[in-house]
């Protein structure tokens, strides 16, 4: 289940995301389980990352998206043109900690 962030949280994520260079890029192949276990991956070390969806629809990149979120159980921090920021929290070993609600 993708935790539920409040409004000041999620502008604490989007200031700890600026800086942060895209982790991974999704391209002519299509969204692939291979691709969602790398994204997992990747969220578990380091709960914040960008994400690079190609393609010319906005309605298709959204989609992507809500995929991307639903199959790795994180949540949609912001959308901004071709870029996503997800966040979900480690299991192991928590990185971030978010401002309380």
């Amino acid at each position: 289940m993708s935790p539920a962030l409040t409004p000041a949280q999620i502008r604490f994520l989007r200031g700890q995301a600026h800086d942060l260079k895209p982790l991974l890029q999704l391209g002519a192949k299509g969204l692939t389980p291979a691709f969602v276990t790398e994204l997992s991956a990747g969220l578990e070390q380091h709960e914040l990352v960008k994400v690079k969806v190609g393609g010319e629809d906005r309605e298709a990149r959204d989609a992507v998206i809500a995929e991307l979120v639903a199959g790795t159980d994180s949540t949609l921090v912001q959308r901004i043109g071709h870029v996503a920021i997800l966040y979900r929290p480690s299991q192991d070993k928590r990185r971030i900690v978010l401002p309380r609600a």
